[in-house]
């Protein structure tokens, strides 16, 4: 079953990432001190979440906690 993109949200709260500017309509961009660019995701909090969307969060994640 997919998860919803405001766990997504929620996940990568927890490991650091803060909400930047310059999402346009449902996108949100989420940055990093240690994650170079930004990881972008689309559509609504209660939507579910893409494959690659959650390939993404969990790459993105990992990164900045080795």
């Amino acid at each position: 079953m997919p998860r919803k993109i405001r766990e997504l949200i929620q996940d990568l709260g927890k490991a650091g990432f803060y909400e930047i500017a310059g999402g346009k309509g449902s996108h949100r961009k989420f940055a990093h001190a240690k994650y170079p660019g930004a990881v972008t995701l689309s559509g609504k909090p209660g939507d579910d979440a893409k494959h690659y969307q959650e390939n993404q969060v969990r790459r993105a994640i990992e990164e900045v906690l080795l």
